[in-house]
């Protein structure tokens, strides 16, 4: 093994002469720590920098806005189905997120096979996979505390059974994205109008509209007080599971604004990717919030909340900016830091995302939507986000042919490349067979995701 003497004048406190390894008396970490050793790689394109900060912020700003815009704002109208695939679009994007562009990178960083990982305490334990599991344990009893804090502090709905209880109160809530959505698209008062209307009439006619508006007035007001505690109860229950997975997805936040900011030759391949990760996390965010019924003393709520998530990245950016020529990503410190966040994180988004997502609105949501349709369309919704947010994944596969490949998609989908077997020098390009259905699919996603990256390089 023969490193070049620049490499070694730069010094390093593993190998003694660096220029000359026997690779089969050198311990192993001393290679692993030599070869991950890197130093600042900051290279320029300082504007190109300065436009991720502005970029990032408008366009995850923006998706992170529109679902809670779906459900709040009458006037603009939004199909239904629009909303649906944002809301579970982000569910899928989240999932991915924490197995994706949380544990890998963690692995990565302090896993058993990098340096951090082979030194001292780092050495005896799988690290990344631990500490994962810890966070998402630490949510899950955060998570009962806090529900149970609730139950003793609101206690339950006067006369309800268990079954009451347990689908009225802990899911009074629970699908108020859908019910948002749906008073805030139809005409507002005519059913209670009408109805209130008819019961005056008839009351007028008998003799009785004096006592029956008394005995109305106090269950009315019964009725309300019960509504009120179960939303309440309701909220807190689910703002406290939304504060946790924003928690883990700001931090994670951080340390890509960071990077982007740091970033060396990789710069123009992480720019892309970067953007459509914050837009699909956004997206993931807001159709949370949308799904929350916030009171009406906490109404500004949602909006702070997707603004503190857009803000994050860029700010991060703007701060690895400022610290450009002096931080390096490679470092032992910078590891640690970034692989131990990024392990907390994966578990907070893997016990959201599974538990407070996808169980709660497909498993446990007795308002769930019986319609064969629309439920597919919320999975297959699921399944997209997921799998676009682990093509983001890939982002070494990001390069200029991404375009060439999507245009010659037409070609390819009539027929595949086959291999010439015969050897007798003829080799049939484009076959008349047409391509398997997996096959096909499988080319176009990879088509399109090579093709975003690319057309990222045009600009």
């Amino acid at each position: 093994m023969s490193i070049s003497q620049d490499a070694a004048s730069s010094g390093n406190q593993y190998l003694q002469d660096p220029t000359s390894v026997n690779l089969d008396t050198a311990d192993p970490r001393d290679i692993i720590c030599y070869l991950n050793k890197g130093e600042n790689e900051y290279n320029g394109q300082l504007g190109a920098r300065v436009s991720a900060i502005f970029v990032v912020l408008v366009v995850s700003t923006t998706l992170t806005f529109f679902p809670v815009i779906a459900t709040r704002a009458p006037r603009i109208k939004i199909p239904l189905y629009v909303y649906l695939f944002a809301r579970y679009f982000g569910s899928g994007v989240i999932i991915a997120t924490a197995f994706i562009h949380l544990l890998q990178p963690s692995y990565e960083e302090i896993g058993s096979n990098t340096c951090v990982g082979m030194t001292g305490g780092w050495a005896e334990y799988a690290w990344p996979p631990a500490i994962a599991m810890a966070s998402a344990m630490f949510v899950f009893l955060l998570d009962f505390a806090a529900e149970r804090y609730v139950e003793k502090k609101y206690g339950f709905m006067h006369g309800s059974t268990g079954g009451e209880r347990a689908g009225g109160i802990k899911n009074a809530s629970v699908d108020a994205g859908m019910l948002s959505y749906q008073m805030a698209h139809r005409p507002s008062g005519l059913a209670d109008h009408h109805q209130s209307h008819q019961f005056l009439h008839s009351a007028d006619q008998d003799g009785t509209a004096p006592d029956t508006k008394k005995h109305d007035d106090i269950e009315t007001a019964s009725i309300t007080t019960e509504k009120e505690q179960a939303a309440e109860t309701s909220f807190k229950q689910q703002i406290a599971a939304f504060l946790i997975l924003e928690f883990g997805v700001i931090f994670h936040s951080v340390i890509i604004g960071l990077t982007l900011g740091t970033a060396g030759d990789e710069f123009a391949t992480l720019y892309p990717v970067i953007v459509f990760h914050q837009t699909f996390e956004g997206l993931g965010i807001g159709a949370r919030l949308s799904a929350i019924g916030f009171p009406k003393r906490l109404r500004w709520m949602p909006w702070v909340l997707c603004t503190v998530y857009g803000l994050t990245t860029p700010i991060a950016i703007a701060i690895g900016l400022g610290v450009r020529h002096t931080y390096n990503p490679a470092s032992n410190t910078a590891n640690i830091v970034s692989g131990v966040l990024d392990a907390i994180s994966a578990g907070i988004l893997l016990f959201t995302g599974f538990v407070e997502l996808l169980a709660r609105d497909f498993l446990f949501n007795p308002d769930r939507t019986h319609d064969d349709r629309q439920l597919t369309f919320m999975i297959i919704s699921v399944l997209l986000g997921a799998g676009l947010m682990a093509l983001l994944g890939k982002n070494g596969s990001c390069d200029k042919s991404g375009v060439i490949l999507l245009l010659t998609f037409p070609f390819q989908a009539n027929g595949h490349k086959l291999r010439n077997d015969s050897g007798d020098g003829a080799v049939t390009i484009w076959s008349a067979s047409p391509m398997p259905t997996f096959v096909l699919i499988t080319s176009l996603c990879e088509a399109i995701g090579k093709a975003f990256c690319a057309i990222s390089f045009m600009f």
